[in-house]
């Protein structure tokens, strides 16, 4: 029996592990099949506080998955969680060889982005292609050159917002012929002499150099079916994210799109059950905001199991 297993190996489930195993909980981090998250699959992090200039991101997710280590964590590596049983009670994490037990459970599971699953595009993520602004826009490789966001929600409007900041020209590129952003969002963008939206068109490959970064983009305009191309040093897709919340259906709330619902902290609807970062948060989906999360949720967890009864008191 665990007191507790953490389940995602993000900046929120290594920020909870750090915490609670400093809690003395020796806590159990499953990773899944993508330790460290989001985070590995990209460069340079230059907004996570403490690294002036800047940090790998793997490096970055080695160093706090070596913390929590230090302190008494407890990891089952590349481990695949195929579903559970959250009831009241005791916690079953059932794994692809095991069951596993515990009186507390954290969910980090994070989300992914939503791709264009076009030509290109995972060859090149990381070497242009970004699903990220603010965490890739002031990369010293696309200053001041031409860059694309795809979208027309209000995450879109507000990655191309930001990106005026560093680009020489931004380009909205969305698949119908007007935005699906909020009106005060949709003029925002509309009338500023930076953005350009290219309407009715699709990304239809990404196109790289020999040296294997982003050169542009071809692209079709879905009425009159005429191909083009478009030469830019970034791309970035803001098409939605899916959060990995499948498994954990019918047994915590969750919203429409998926994402776990929380109250007071960091508390599911399921006692006992903890959750953090991108599987909760679809408004920020920062690296900081999510350690800040998985703090919440370890501190959350040790009050929970410090107040369950003892043997002696049963």
């Amino acid at each position: 029996m665990e007191e507790l297993i953490i389940i995602g190996s993000g900046c929120a489930g290594w920020t909870a592990a750090i915490y609670a195993a400093r809690a003395n909980l020796r806590p159990l981090v499953i990773t899944g099949t993508e330790p460290g998250g989001l985070l590995t699959t990209t460069t340079l992090v230059e907004n996570f506080p403490g690294f002036p200039q800047g940090i790998q991101g793997p490096e970055l997710m080695v160093a706090m998955e070596e913390q929590a280590k230090r302190f008494g964590a407890r990891v089952l590596s590349m481990a695949t969680v195929t579903h559970t049983r959250l009831s009241d009670g005791f916690k079953q994490v059932v794994l692809e060889d095991r069951v596993l037990k515990a009186k507390a459970v954290i969910l980090a599971v994070g989300a992914r982005p939503k791709h264009l699953d076009v030509p290109g595009e995972t060859e090149l993520e990381t070497r242009g292609v970004s699903y990220c602004a603010t965490c890739d826009g002031a990369l010293p490789a696309f200053r001041n050159q031409a860059m694309v966001v795809v979208g027309g929600g209000d995450s879109a409007c507000e990655e191309a917002l930001y990106l005026t900041r560093f680009a020489s020209e931004v380009y909205l590129i969305h698949r119908r012929d007007r935005l699906r952003a909020s009106p005060i969002m949709a003029n925002r963008v509309l009338s500023d002499p930076k953005i350009r939206p290219v309407w009715n068109t699709v990304v239809t490959e990404v196109v790289g150099c020999d040296e294997g970064k982003l050169t542009g983009l071809s692209l079709r305009d879905l009425h009159a079916g005429k191909e083009s191309s478009l030469s830019c040093a970034a791309l970035f897709v803001a098409i939605g994210h899916q959060p990995s919340t499948e498994c954990f259906q019918g047994q915590i709330d969750l919203d429409e799109h998926g994402y776990i619902r929380v109250h007071d902290g960091s508390r599911t609807s399921q006692p006992g059950v903890f959750a953090a970062g991108d599987c909760v948060d679809f408004t920020y989906r920062q690296a900081v905001t999510a350690a800040g999360m998985g703090c919440m949720a370890a501190l959350d967890a040790e009050r929970y199991l410090s107040a369950l009864p003892t043997p002696s008191d049963a």
